[in-house]
């Protein structure tokens, strides 16, 4: 795969987005037969596969890469005027992927090439206008049209041709009709909290969903509160065995969302206090257990194109 070091840009990302409530939820007075679609839409998920793997530990080299890779989805989402939405699918492509195969974590430019893959492909699935991929912009790596190409067709083939993941969205009108009023806003600062901390492919998005709503609404819930308020939600009525599961997201997400926020309110204090950085090593051993149920992605030269040879 051909690759060179691309020019700085000029353009400085935003650094706060102007979210259009349109564009993150589309609430209707008359959502039709919830019950059924929301049925069929956990019937789905469950279908998928979504549960948390305890053998599956990212080191934290995967992770800083990640987490580089989900800041870059986020920003480019913004600049190419993309929905919120298919940042969110792009992170559960991503994840989905790594689930399966592992990148070296010594070369950081191939979780790049992931993400623009990612990206490109959430894009095909959620946008109406979808750019070419030269506008998929990298500060630090410039990619041929031809190797992101072959990127995507490696990402189709592990995720099994099936890119219909199901997420949070679609179970949020509901939700919100029957719980809360909460701004768009809450919501995308809750999702991004969420995404850049946990492996998407974890939780159920249903669940996911559920325990957002009731961060939102409120903060100091307990188990039966909350098992109070999901039995006066379509489709989530009667579904006992979720409600510890949402419980547990809950208070998962309620957690990183209160550490968030209060990381925010001291970055942008006007007199924050010394913090004295730590280093995180790429050598974690913690790594090999992430590898043992999942192939290797391994690039030894970063000219050679990703394709089946290279496993």
């Amino acid at each position: 795969m051909d690759e060179s070091a691309a020019s700085q840009e000029n353009e400085r990302w935003p650094e706060q987005e102007v979210v259009d409530e349109d564009s993150f939820l589309h609430l209707n007075d008359d959502s039709g037969p919830e019950d059924e679609y929301v049925d069929i839409l956990m019937e789905r998920e469950i279908a998928h596969g979504f549960k948390r793997d305890e053998s599956l530990v990212f080191g934290n080299c995967l992770k800083i890469a990640r987490l580089d890779a989900i800041n870059w989805i986020l920003k480019t989402r913004a600049t190419l005027g993309f929905r919120f939405q298919t940042a969110y699918l792009c992170v559960m492509y991503l994840d989905g992927f790594l689930c399966r195969r592992s990148i070296d974590s010594e070369q950081f430019w191939a979780m790049r090439l992931l993400s623009v893959a990612c990206l490109s492909l959430a894009a095909k699935m959620e946008e109406c206008n979808v750019p070419p991929l030269s506008a998929f912009q990298l500060q630090d790596y410039s990619f041929h049209s031809k190797a992101i190409q072959r990127m995507e067709l490696l990402v189709l083939s592990t995720l099994e041709w099936n890119l219909r993941f199901i997420t949070p969205f679609p179970f949020l009108p509901s939700l919100i009709k029957n719980l809360c009023n909460k701004s768009p806003t809450t919501f995308q600062t809750i999702f991004t909290t969420l995404i850049k901390e946990i492996n998407s492919m974890d939780h159920r998005p249903s669940v996911v969903a559920a325990a957002a709503t009731l961060v939102a609404l409120d903060q100091e819930l307990t188990r039966e509160a909350v098992q109070l308020k999901m039995s006066s939600v379509s489709g989530y009525r009667n579904r006992i065995l979720e409600t510890e599961e949402i419980y547990t997201c809950y208070n998962l997400i309620r957690r990183l969302y209160t550490e968030n926020t209060r990381i925010d309110k001291f970055v942008h204090s006007p007199n924050p206090s010394p913090i004295q950085s730590r280093s995180e090593s790429c050598s974690d051993t913690s790594a090999a257990s992430a590898i043992t149920k999942r192939r290797r992605l391994t690039f030894k030269d970063p000219k050679e194109t990703p394709g089946p040879h290279d496993f």
